[in-house]
């Protein structure tokens, strides 16, 4: 995460480096993060920033969601991010699982509309322990609906759905009526970054 700027004493070498204030995506509230330092706003471009989004959205319901954020450009000494990914925590994944219940992972790569590459992993969790062809199915519906609604969309379109939690809410109803299902969620997400030249102004 970018580290909040520190008053006091800097050694000489940072006379001549300028802090950047660093923003997350619109749809992520354009919330200011943090600042990070640099002698060259070229070399801004690209840092990965880590926080949550809890932090992001004031919701404390979503602190065990990490975010991945790369910054994307600069604009005077504000830097500008974009989304990279997301992860749940391990406290909250180890508290979804139960003792004779299953737990069902979905690899799910794809294109998104604005042809960034996306891997998503969607987690299954039951009520009681399901079987080999019960989970071979409910793999399989839960890829093909996923992918139905996620490459219709772009990364931003992707957020939405990550942040308003309405794609697992689908793919839970989905699932439930062919076995007890506790929860689904998407756990994890990794957006592969431009290969566009960075944007300096």
């Amino acid at each position: 995460m970018a580290k909040k700027k520190q008053s006091g004493r800097r050694v000489e070498g940072w006379k001549a480096k300028s802090w950047y204030k660093v923003y997350a995506p619109d749809n992520l509230n354009k919330a200011y993060i943090g600042d990070t330092i640099s002698g060259d706003a070229g070399n801004v471009v690209g840092r990965v920033i880590q926080t949550t989004l809890g932090e992001l959205l004031q919701d404390y319901a979503k602190q065990h969601i990490k975010v991945k954020l790369r910054i994307a450009n600069v604009a005077g000494d504000a830097a500008y991010t974009e989304f990279m990914g997301h992860e749940m925590g391990r406290d909250y994944l180890r508290s979804m699982v139960k003792r004779r219940s299953s737990r069902i992972d979905c690899q799910i790569p794809y294109t998104a509309k604005d042809g960034r590459k996306v891997r998503l992993t969607v987690t299954c969790f039951t009520i009681s322990r399901a079987n080999l062809s019960q989970t071979h199915e409910i793999r399989r519906m839960i890829t093909e609906e996923a992918l139905k609604q996620v490459t219709a969309g772009d990364v931003p379109t992707l957020v939405n759905t990550l942040v308003s939690g309405e794609l697992a809410k689908d793919l839970f109803k989905l699932v439930k009526p062919v076995y007890p299902v506790r929860r689904v969620e998407i756990i994890k997400s990794k957006v592969e970054p431009p290969a566009e030249a960075p944007v300096i102004s």
